[in-house]
């Protein structure tokens, strides 16, 4: 297939691409930068130049494609304050993948999120988010208007991905966590710390995408997810020992100051389960999980933007 990737050389897409290319699938990427079309034509694939508010050339794009795997978001403006506007464009990006796609059986994967189920139990595939109108959950909304796409003649799926998707060179949640604890001199973690996240190797995650542009049923929501969920304080532990710093709990009521814009979602318990996407499509994760990827020692080698007071 030729398959159009928005983000394609981002975290998650500078993964996915070469997995679709060695499955002997054509990639072509939309790149907004010099740096972004260089990386993917050394990778092997075709590039579009344009951002995801081009909504022409995304457009054009989408219909020369057998298929879209849209992984693009503007997490730059959504974490410095405005997820609103990032999530309207989000959507409007979607509206236009579903009209060009709109009738032809050709599949259409969004990247969501596991963060937004919020259930306080272990989630499963069947789990619909709560979509309670705040800018967060705007997302959320987008994730379904995608899987209502089936009833319009595209093979529409959802790939709800871990809140960590880790690995060498993870500029997200865990890496802020590991430059917050460097620069505050002691590892956090919110409360008790029994709180649980759900993660996934990124190389997982791009295997899981190629499953799901190759054969997900219309209306599938998948999730990424190859644990359950890893207690924050685990985390917290490992990252504290490897740079050599106390570890200690931060009481919910201080957490914002301590952690930033990260405090919310580390405030979250949001376990989740895999078991209807591996028997759907026989997705089984093969890397590190993530306490033992921490232990590689990369993350502290690296050296991400710690969070700043709120």
């Amino acid at each position: 297939m030729r398959i159009f990737v928005t983000g394609a050389s981002g975290w998650i897409g500078s993964a996915v691409v070469p997995e679709l290319l060695d499955a002997g699938h054509r990639v072509t990427g939309l790149a907004r930068s010099d740096a972004s079309a260089a990386a993917l034509t050394a990778a092997g694939a075709e590039v579009v130049r344009g951002t995801v508010d081009d909504l022409g050339v995304l457009r054009d794009a989408a219909a020369a494609a057998d298929g879209v795997i849209h992984l693009a978001f503007k997490h730059d403006i959504a974490f410095s304050g405005d997820f609103k506007g990032a999530a309207e464009a989000d959507r409007r990006a979607v509206d236009v993948f579903g009209e060009v796609l709109a009738g032809t059986g050709r599949p259409f994967v969004l990247a969501s999120g596991l963060a937004g189920l919020s259930l306080g139990r272990t989630a499963t595939e069947r789990d619909r988010p709560v979509t309670d109108g705040s800018p967060l959950s705007m997302r959320a909304v987008t994730a379904e208007a995608v899987l209502a796409l089936a009833d319009r003649g595209v093979r529409a799926s959802v790939v709800r991905l871990s809140p960590t998707c880790h690995g060498a060179g993870d500029h997200g949640f865990v890496a802020a966590l590991t430059a917050t604890a460097r620069t505050r001199g002691v590892s956090g973690y919110v409360g008790d710390g029994g709180n649980r996240w759900p993660a996934v190797h990124r190389l997982d995650a791009a295997r899981l995408f190629r499953l799901a542009v190759e054969g997900a049923p219309a209306g599938s929501v998948l999730h990424g997810a190859a644990e359950e969920g890893v207690a924050l304080r685990d985390v917290a532990e490992v990252i504290g020992r490897h740079l050599g710093v106390p570890v200690a709990s931060v009481a919910p009521e201080d957490a914002g100051g301590h952690f930033g814009w990260l405090a919310g979602m580390l405030a979250q318990d949001i376990p989740a389960s895999s078991g209807l996407t591996r028997e759907l499509l026989g997705w089984e994760p093969v890397r590190p999980g993530l306490l033992a990827d921490l232990e590689e020692g990369h993350y502290f080698t690296a050296r991400a933007t710690p969070v700043t007071s709120v």
